[in-house]
């Protein structure tokens, strides 16, 4: 009994044009530079985010009159102050 391919099975014992299939390794390797990507731009931008942070904080003490209140003021700060 002999019984007829499907065009999905065509395409991929034919490799004329059909889906291009990776081993398990190459896709693992694959991810996990994706991943690394990934995790570089996050530090990145906490990085950078903490940056802003400080930025901020630094000029608030410039501008903060009474020293002992610069926690406070620091604390409350509302998000649309900072840039």
């Amino acid at each position: 009994m002999t019984t007829e391919m499907s065009q999905l099975q065509r395409q991929l014992l034919g490799g004329g044009g059909g889906v291009t299939l990776f081993t398990q390794q190459e896709f693992d390797d694959a991810l996990a530079i994706a991943k690394a990507e990934i995790m570089a731009m996050a530090i990145e931008a906490s990085r950078t985010a903490v940056m802003m942070e400080r930025e901020a904080c630094a000029v608030l003490a410039e501008e903060c009159v009474d020293i002992e209140k610069l926690p406070e003021v620091i604390r409350n700060r509302i998000p649309s102050q900072r840039q």
